[in-house]
């Protein structure tokens, strides 16, 4: 395997003259000895002299597997049978219901699909439809309702229909008209025919990344367009485009923000944008599957995320990042990071071999020396470690979407896809992998004196992330390679956008808050059936009412009532005006010190939205309170520490 793998390296190493390297996925079935590398099939104009330290980086990888570590047991990748993709698809997205014996209940998912965008349900009806005629097919008696029916039902409940036509604009921002129910109070409106042309009249710039519209909407609406071509193509550094985000009123909303509950509906919205933005753009999105194999359940290298962090936890309780990641990392810094090569160099293999098996047996033990790791060998440890993991960072699930990001027609398209499948990923692969592209990116900043790009670190970093070795060498041989700038270049974006990466979308949001409106009207209903029929308790109700009543009579209008139980002053009525910003409410508690109370930095507290139509947000200090007041008047206001 080495043999053959160094060999195709060498070759393509000489072959850098002629511009011969393989770039095409038409040619990823075979490579046939003395074949020419047509780099022609490549979206980005990287140089092959730049490429160079991607194959370095590969090489050394193929040595260290073969010379240093015994052959893990390759991970078996499932291929699925006809509609089994689906199903999976559907589960994954909370839609189960739709179909099998549980079809019958499926209030919980009309409620969540009279939420979805147009292009949101046509990517539902097209999984729910491979199903009805795969289960036809094998004369399968499960109940499954027509997608068309399901969608009229929840529109007939409005009092709308939904045509089925096009895909129409959607804008997911607040509306301060009548809800649907005849009340007043925020609206949210996902799909409507009337808010078609409000894309078009938004005033925006190509490098204005738009959160306030469905992505798949956006690019449903572009391809109509005769403007498909911007930020396409690209290079150097210099050429990657200054994507922003435009400041939103109601502020921005990070990963980490919101409640775990809310962060579950997020999930589920997450994949089915990102399936719907495949759908328009043309690339199959195929979730893959791993089929369970033994793993070692203790020690370093080797063992699954999950069981790193059982073990940490019992060391330092709350960590959400290996120790040992944190560590090797912490000790690659204290040298400095103006080392020329940095991550680039690798370590003496003996050494890095014989340093791995000193960390399995003294880590937890602390009693492994730390001085006799240079910084070199440090920075290979870390790289081990990320490809040594059972299943991919970027999970066997999305590691081929991650791949086919670079196959999407523009720049702020990938951006998009790469934003929706960091949502997507376990909260675990999530935080690592944040940690990593931190530390990469202040590697970077120390450029000038470690001659370390954004894209040499690109290039060298994409092997570890994107070679993944549980998937066997014919994989390696056969595709690899020819992906092998497409990689590059998606690490690249990841490292570049990184903070873009981790904000959740505003329409997702929203979308949320949508699904928790819903579902609080159905279970107020609910609620007062069964008061009716079982002639619930008055004195319960009566109490509820006395618990609600200070804040309706007590607070009056456009004066919120804020809590906070952490510091000296524990409640305060602030008054809202257009310019108040949630960091002006946080410094006006804190200025009101007092030697009984714990004191705490204006860094370490942060004011909360809780309750109405989400579950917890945290605010950043820039949100304005009025704006989002009105569109969610229900909530309670809450300063507090975050937790981490």
């Amino acid at each position: 395997m080495v043999t053959v793998v160094t060999k195709l390296v060498h070759y393509l190493h000489l072959s850098r003259r002629s511009g011969q390297y393989t770039m095409n996925h038409d040619h990823a079935k075979k490579i046939p000895d003395g074949a020419s590398f047509d780099r022609s099939g490549s979206q980005d104009s990287l140089d092959e002299l730049s490429m160079e330290d991607y194959w370095k980086e590969l090489e050394n990888i193929h040595e260290t597997r073969g010379n240093n570590h015994e052959e893990g047991v390759a991970l078996v990748v499932k291929e699925p049978d006809e509609g089994e993709l689906e199903e999976e698809w559907l589960k994954e997205a909370g839609l189960s219901n739709l179909f099998g014996e549980s079809s019958g209940d499926s209030q919980e998912s009309m409620v969540f699909l009279s939420t979805l965008t147009r292009t949101q349900r046509a990517a539902v009806e097209k999984r729910v439809e491979t199903i009805t005629q795969t289960l036809r097919k094998k004369n399968k008696q499960h109940q499954i309702p027509d997608v068309r029916d399901i969608f009229r039902l929840q529109n007939d409940s409005k009092g709308k229909v939904c045509d089925g036509g096009e895909p129409s604009t959607v804008r997911t921002s607040e509306n301060k008209n009548e809800a649907h129910d005849g009340t007043k109070g925020p609206k949210f409106n996902l799909g409507t025919d009337e808010q078609k042309s409000m894309l078009e009249v938004m005033p925006s710039s190509d490098t204005d990344i738009n959160l306030e519209i469905s992505f798949a909407e956006q690019a449903a609406n572009l391809k109509d367009s005769s403007v498909g071509n911007m930020c396409k193509g690209g290079g150097g550094d210099t050429l990657l485009p200054n994507f922003r985000l435009p400041k939103d009123k109601t502020g921005t909303t990070k990963i980490g923000d919101l409640a775990p509950q809310d962060m579950k509906k997020v999930y589920s919205l997450a994949l089915i944008e990102l399936t719907a933005l495949y759908d328009i753009l043309g690339t199959e999105f195929k979730q893959q599957k791993a089929v369970k194999v033994k793993t070692k359940d203790s020690g370093l290298f080797g063992v699954p995320l999950s069981i790193l962090l059982e073990q940490d936890q019992k060391k330092v309780p709350g960590t959400k990042i290996p120790l040992i990641f944190q560590k090797l990392i912490a000790q690659i810094e204290e040298t400095t990071l103006e080392t020329e090569g940095l991550l680039r160099i690798p370590g003496v293999a003996t050494r890095v071999k014989t340093l791995c098996q000193e960390l399995e047996a003294k880590f937890y033990e602390g009693t492994f020396n730390w001085e006799n790791v240079k910084q070199h060998d440090a920075a290979s440890l870390l790289k081990l470690f990320i490809r040594e993991l059972p299943q991919p960072l970027l999970t066997v699930e999305y590691l081929k979407a991650f791949q086919d990001v670079q196959n999407l027609p523009t720049r702020k398209q990938q951006l998009q896809a790469l934003n929706l499948l960091v949502l997507l990923l376990p909260e675990a692969n999530r935080d690592t992998l944040k940690v990593l592209l931190e530390f990469l990116q202040r590697v970077i900043d120390h450029r000038d004196k470690n001659k370390m790009t954004l894209k040499n670190v690109a290039m060298v970093m994409a092997p570890n992330l994107f070679t993944f070795h549980g998937f066997g060498s014919k994989t390696i041989e056969q595709s690899e390679f020819v992906m092998a700038a497409g990689t590059a270049n998606v690490m690249r974006f990841m490292i570049q956008y990184q903070k873009l990466l981790w904000t959740i979308p505003k329409f997702i949001v929203n979308q949320v808050r949508k699904q928790n409106t819903e579902r609080q009207k159905k279970e107020k209903k609910d609620k007062a059936m069964k008061k009716l029929l079982k002639k619930m308790a008055y004195d319960r109700e009566k109490h509820e009412k006395q618990e609600k009543t200070p804040n309706d009579t007590d607070v009056p209008q456009g004066v919120i009532r804020v809590q906070a139980p952490h510091l000296s002053k524990v409640s305060m009525a602030i008054q809202l005006t257009e310019e108040l910003k949630a960091g002006d409410i946080v410094a006006r508690f804190l200025s009101q010190k007092s030697g009984n109370v714990q004191t705490l930095n204006k860094e370490e507290v942060f004011l909360y939205e809780i309750g109405g139509n989400i579950g917890e947000r945290c605010l950043d200090d820039d949100t304005y309170m009025k704006d989002l007041y009105q569109l969610n008047p229900n909530a309670e206001w809450v300063i507090k520490p975050k937790q981490s």
